[in-house]
């Protein structure tokens, strides 16, 4: 019961570190504050889709606080078949296997009914048929993995035992894959939450992927596409995709376009894209492409940009810095390729990536401010096993993401020392970030969080630095607190081995730090987490904007002959009222309901007269205005 044995004393200098430069962290618990969104706090892959019970960690995944859960498979989703509960492995032969979503969707309600589940649409337009053409992989080499096992074998294929992914013969697809079109893929939905469906709580099932890697089809299902599909036809599918989800479900959160990797953030293939002459990288194209889709239909396409990354860099010292790559427009990332194309040619000096602040920017300029759509990572994986490094890193990545209103991050490769950084913020920090500045932030970084009550704050503090510790001050504004010892949670020095195993038993040192005039003391080792645990008073304003969502209300489809949704950015709860005005102020309805929601609500606007209408939503702590249109024909 490692956690348990409380250590009352001081955090000072550690003998055996050398201590380098002092920082100054400023903590404004009145300034900045915003809410943070749980589902950063996710994986991929924690649940059996194979009817085997689940998965043995359930302890550990309670204990760490586990928001958010990814279960598609990534690649292995493009082809799934819902109905007949099978997909095909592009990375392994293409064979055919059992997955059984429903099975697994409703084992993670049982055992997790606040976990929020992301799966996918399929977009390819090819699903898994049957298993009776798989190779015989056993037969082969007993199924291990080998360099091959990416060939064309499923159908017949002949194998290419030099290795490689070419085999001798390439197997026939349509022995084991069936046409799935758009219609088939969005009827999930209706079996899952419709009338006549299994009864899943549709609240838990918000997220959904556009398929997966769009841009590398040709490479990772080059079985039914040898040459890659033509961006602008993509576009095509996503919309048709997108399209008939919503109007079955029109509260599920569209994730796109799910981009494999730095490189195909800025190309897709070889194309060289352009709208009216201008050239445009694939991000802000895509972006751009959804905004006058849903501009011309009225109907929203995408709620969250998501996107891949898988760094290749090695060393320590670039490692701890790739949080830095989404927001920091100073940071000359060494891994910097496809950014260099963001032009249209190659500007070797480019290496500034900031690429969810690019994402904004493209999203304020073609959506307008106000436009409520996300950001995800919804894949990551490094390099390294170095536990300290990888805690590090995590670290510096949620509190990133918390400090930017990230909505969604699940890491792919699952590193130790993850389960501590998982379990030290789900557990311990609070639901709203406020401003903190670091004198030294490239080295250590703090990030603070408040309670809505405004009685607890949470201060982690991370030193990036790989052999010194620094002497941290820590000045807290705006928040009341007592002198006194606050108590410190401390990850540093990791072992090899996981050391997570539930919320009494891990590697957190417990201690406490002396609090004297709002101003506090201590040393932070080299690669380490550090959380301060402080009660006092403050302020948390109206979660207008604590919450830092959409201020305006989304309406579709708009415009509209029949019917409008309603969609907020927030859960509302309490007494709720939502108001109806014509373009000369008159109301024209008035609807109300106690309770707690962020589904999207329904207008039946069918006797309402052509023209433009603003309506206003209301709850205790939220205001939200929008407007629509009712167009006969």
């Amino acid at each position: 019961m490692r956690f348990l044995h409380l250590l009352c004393i001081p955090i000072f200098c550690i003998p055996g570190f050398l201590n380098a430069q002092d920082v100054t962290i400023q903590v404004h618990a009145q300034d900045g504050q915003r809410y943070i969104s749980p589902y950063i706090y996710g994986r991929n892959g924690n649940f059996s889709d194979s009817r085997a019970p689940l998965a043995a960690e359930i302890t550990r995944y309670r204990s760490a606080g586990l928001r958010f859960s990814r279960e598609n498979s990534g690649n292995n989703a493009t082809k799934y078949n819902w109905r007949k509960k099978l997909s095909s492995h592009p990375d392994w032969y293409n064979n055919v296997y059992e997955h059984d979503w429903d099975f697994e969707a409703a084992q993670i309600m049982e055992t997790f009914p606040d976990m929020q589940v992301m799966y996918a649409f399929q977009l390819l337009g090819w699903a898994a048929d049957n298993t009776n053409n798989n190779f015989n992989d056993w037969q082969f080499n007993s199924s291990q993995w080998w360099e091959g096992v990416n060939q064309n074998l499923a159908g017949g294929g002949v194998v290419n035992t030099a290795g490689g992914s070419n085999a001798l013969t390439d197997g026939n697809p349509d022995l084991y894959l069936m046409d799935w079109p758009a219609d088939s893929t969005v009827a999930i939905l209706d079996h899952w939450f419709g009338e006549d469906g299994i009864d899943l709580p549709q609240a838990n099932f918000r997220y959904w992927n556009m398929d997966n890697e769009p841009e590398i089809w040709s490479g990772t299902h080059d079985d039914v596409m040898e040459v890659q599909l033509a961006a602008d036809a993509f576009m095509e599918k996503y919309f048709e995709v997108a399209k008939k989800a919503k109007e079955k479900s029109p509260d599920i959160k569209l994730c796109g376009p799910v981009m494999a990797n730095e490189w195909q953030w800025y190309r897709y293939a070889d194309e060289n894209l352009d709208i009216g002459g201008q050239y445009y990288c694939w991000l802000e194209y895509f972006i751009k492409r959804c905004a006058d889709e849903e501009k011309a239909s009225g109907i929203p396409v995408l709620d969250v940009v998501d996107i891949h990354f898988y760094p290749f860099e090695t060393e320590p010292a670039d490692l701890v810095q790739l949080h830095r790559v989404f927001y920091d427009e100073a940071y000359n990332y060494p891994g910097a390729n496809g950014v260099k194309t963001i032009h249209g040619g190659w500007e070797s000096s480019l290496q500034n990536e900031y690429i969810f602040g690019r994402i904004n920017s493209w999203l304020n300029e073609h959506y307008g401010a106000g436009h409520g759509i996300g950001i995800g990572l919804s894949e990551f994986g490094t390099q390294t096993d170095d536990p300290d490094i990888n805690a590090v890193l995590y670290a510096s990545m949620l509190g990133t993401f918390a400090d930017q209103g990230v909505e969604l991050f699940a890491p792919w490769y699952w590193q130790n020392g993850m389960w501590e950084v998982l379990h030290l913020y789900s557990r311990y920090t609070h639901a709203v970030r406020v401003k903190t500045i670091s004198s030294l932030e490239n080295t250590v970084s703090a990030y603070s969080t408040l309670t809505t009550s405004a009685d607890s704050l949470t201060v982690i503090l991370v030193n990036r630095d790989l052999s010194a510790s620094h002497d941290a001050q820590v000045v807290i504004s705006d928040f009341t607190v007592k002198n006194g010892n606050y108590p410190t949670l401390q990850l540093s020095s990791l072992p090899g081995d996981e050391t997570f195993v539930s919320h009494t038993d891990n590697a957190l040192f417990a201690g406490t730090v002396e609090l004297v005039g709002q101003t506090l003391s201590l040393t932070l080792p080299p690669l380490s987490t550090t959380a301060v645990l402080i009660t006092g008073s403050g302020h948390v304003d109206d979660l207008s904007s604590v919450k830092n969502i959409d201020k305006s209300l989304r309406l579709y489809p708009n415009p509209s002959a029949n019917r409008i949704w309603i969609e907020p950015g927030a859960e509302l709860s309490g007494d709720i009222r939502v108001a109806v005005f014509d373009h000369t102020g008159r109301q024209l309805d008035f609807f109300s309901w106690q309770g707690r929601t962020r589904k999207a609500l329904e207008i039946d606007v069918r006797n309402y007269p052509e023209g433009m209408y603003f309506v206003q939503l209301k709850s205790h702590t939220v205001t939200l205005n929008g407007k629509f249109l009712v167009r006969k024909n």
